[in-house]
């Protein structure tokens, strides 16, 4: 078979990714391989350029939405799985090419739902996001070595960084008694990397916030209660316009906010929540459903002031808030797909 004819044959090509070689493998309409290649990164585009529009599926890894446009540029239908969904089609002893073979056969299937290509903007945001948030956990552990290294010394400190950054200056000045001139170094030294680490955070976090405000979907979203700026940008930056999930309720069950199901014929056995999907994205609003529940003044203003009232009364507080979290991210998924703003009368009962 000569290769033009191989090109027309092909209907779908997998492709397993690699830094910087990628293994091709393209099926045609009935399954057969026509297409068995290996190309480097620099080749991927002018090897798939000449062929007729095809699908085409890779593994949702690094680099992937980089690829991912370039390919549909060309004319391709490309779709981004998520891995775990990859392996049960996995046949025989684990190499590159039966990797894409795996891939070509997940991504024919027409239940499978793949990982929507993110634009260069929301890559960006999510970058943002993601250093931030590195910083943050970076600035958490000094914190807690330095209140480690009091605690050695017998100082205890109140809980809190507020505490410590107040009660540093005092003891560094007052407790040499227990504090050695070579821990009181360590410790100053500890504090200014405190204070660079926030310095950092405070930039990258500006940088959100300008980000957020000239973006009319985070503007929309930073109009319902317990979403901020911080909240809004990173959704815009994880689902785009949230066209990737048919209601609310499946971007809550994706976020992890539903309780977890192990049903078998008629006995339905719903544990606690399934913590799947997008472990900072959950965090962040389960964190502005807490700072709600602070507000109860302000919870008769929306339709669901009633339910927080009543379940208030039923419900522990950590459970109430992730039933909240719950609410809010259906009403965000609402306001974000349906390019609409914020209305205190909705129910995300509906969606």
């Amino acid at each position: 078979m000569s290769h033009q004819t191989t090109a027309e044959c092909i209907a779908t090509i997998g492709i397993d990714l690699g830094k910087t070689t990628f293994h091709l493998i393209g099926m045609d309409a009935r399954g057969r391989i026509v297409l068995r290649r290996k190309v480097s990164r620099g080749q991927l585009q002018s090897c798939l350029a000449n062929l007729p529009a095809c699908l085409i599926g890779m593994e949702a890894c690094a680099g992937a939405h980089h690829v991912g446009r370039q390919l549909g540029a060309l004319g391709h239908d490309v779709r981004l799985l998520p891995a775990r969904y990859v392996k049960p089609f996995l046949k025989g002893h684990k190499n590159d090419y039966r990797d894409a073979e795996a891939i070509a056969e997940a991504v024919q299937r027409p239940t499978m739902r793949p990982v929507p290509v993110k634009a260069a903007e929301q890559l960006d945001l999510q970058a943002l996001h993601r250093v931030r948030r590195r910083l943050i956990g970076q600035r958490t552990a000094v914190i807690n070595q330095i209140r480690g290294i009091l605690l050695e010394c017998g100082i205890p400190v109140r809980q809190g960084p507020t505490g410590l950054r107040e009660a540093l200056p005092t003891l560094l000045a007052q407790r040499t008694d227990v504090l050695s001139a070579r821990m009181i170094h360590l410790i100053e030294d500890l504090t200014g990397d405190w204070r660079w680490l926030d310095g950092r955070i405070e930039t990258l976090t500006r940088e959100i916030g300008d980000l957020a405000r000239q973006d009319a979907a985070c503007q929309r979203l930073m109009g319902i209660p317990g979403v901020g700026v911080i909240t809004a940008s990173a959704m815009v930056a994880a689902v785009g316009t949230g066209a990737a999930f048919s209601k609310g309720r499946d971007f809550a069950a994706w976020l992890g906010l539903v309780p977890k199901q192990i049903s078998t014929g008629d006995r339905t056995i719903l544990g606690g929540l399934s913590k799947r999907g997008n472990r900072y994205l959950r965090t962040l609003f389960v964190s502005g459903a807490q700072a709600l529940l602070q507000r109860p003044h302000c919870w008769a203003g929306h339709k669901f002031g009633q339910w927080l009232q009543a379940a208030g009364a039923r419900l522990h507080r950590n459970v109430l808030a992730a039933a909240l979290a719950n609410k809010l991210a259906r009403i965000a998924w609402s306001v974000l797909n349906h390019m609409n703003g914020y209305d205190p009368e909705f129910t995300p009962h509906a969606v």
